[in-house]
């Protein structure tokens, strides 16, 4: 297939699938349901970490969390109490459990305490460059993230990162909601040190499946070279706004209609 092609028929499809009626069953509408860009944030990144697993199970678990947090994810994280956390406890999906969360409150205040938006957590150092660097954010949260005393070992495993050779698809899916802005309304764009044209495609099962049949991805595993592969043939479609084509992408997938 040739590439105007290729980009013709991506483009019908990102027209198809970014809109907000695609998303009532996908994790990002548990974001769309704060205005408070801190809430946003918050559960925009509660949303991507627990996003593995049938999408209705995710946000159902999404919705716990938030009765949880007695519906203010902001205010609990900042002026919580150990009663309080005491309500956190027994939350669990998949392998993530209270431990986890509670390490996650613990971050989250820390931070909140310093900045008043989370994308500092991944811009720290770089916030005056033309273009951040995406590998070098997603290292860089891992490490801040980690960077408390006594933080639980097991929870290591739901913060990935480039280092790892990890594809990061929940952290690139988070900068992605964060990050990308248009006139649809499905991603925020409340983030503005990371450009739109630096961002790295998700890529998970869907993601994968369509990218090779398109033969837009050679790497044999899942993995950070496959998504640097994929976001380097998305931006020769579109170099200002790549990741827009994960809507393309995700889409096809989900619905087995490529």
């Amino acid at each position: 297939m040739a590439n105007f092609d290729l980009k013709e028929f991506l483009d019908q499809k990102v027209a198809e699938y970014n809109r907000p009626g695609f998303i009532e069953s996908d994790p990002i509408v548990i974001p769309h349901r704060f205005t408070l860009k801190q809430d946003v944030e918050i559960m925009g990144l509660f949303a991507s970490i627990l996003a593995w697993g049938q999408r209705k199970t995710i946000i159902n678990k999404c919705t716990e969390l938030i009765e949880r947090m007695q519906g203010e994810p902001y205010a609990f994280v900042l002026n919580h109490s150990d009663q309080d956390l005491a309500g956190l406890l027994g939350f669990k999906h998949r392998t993530f459990n209270d431990t986890d969360l509670l390490y996650f409150i613990a971050f989250l205040r820390h931070h909140y305490t310093q900045h008043d938006s989370l994308e500092m957590a991944f811009v720290w150092g770089q916030e005056h460059r033309e273009h951040v660097s995406v590998e070098q954010a997603l290292n860089y949260f891992k490490s801040y993230f980690f960077s408390l005393l006594d933080y639980p070992e097991r929870t290591r495993k739901h913060i990935s990162s480039p280092t790892q050779k990890s594809s990061c698809k929940r952290l690139n899916m988070f900068l992605r909601w964060m990050v990308r802005r248009d006139a649809q309304g499905v991603d925020f764009g409340i983030w503005s040190k990371i450009s739109p044209a630096d961002l790295i495609c998700p890529c998970d099962v869907h993601v994968e499946r369509v990218g090779r049949k398109l033969g837009m991805i050679t790497t044999p595993t899942v993995n950070w070279n496959m998504a640097m592969e994929l976001t380097a043939q998305l931006r020769l479609l579109d170099p200002s706004d790549p990741v827009k084509y994960d809507f393309a992408l995700f889409g096809l997938g989900v619905e087995g209609r490529l």
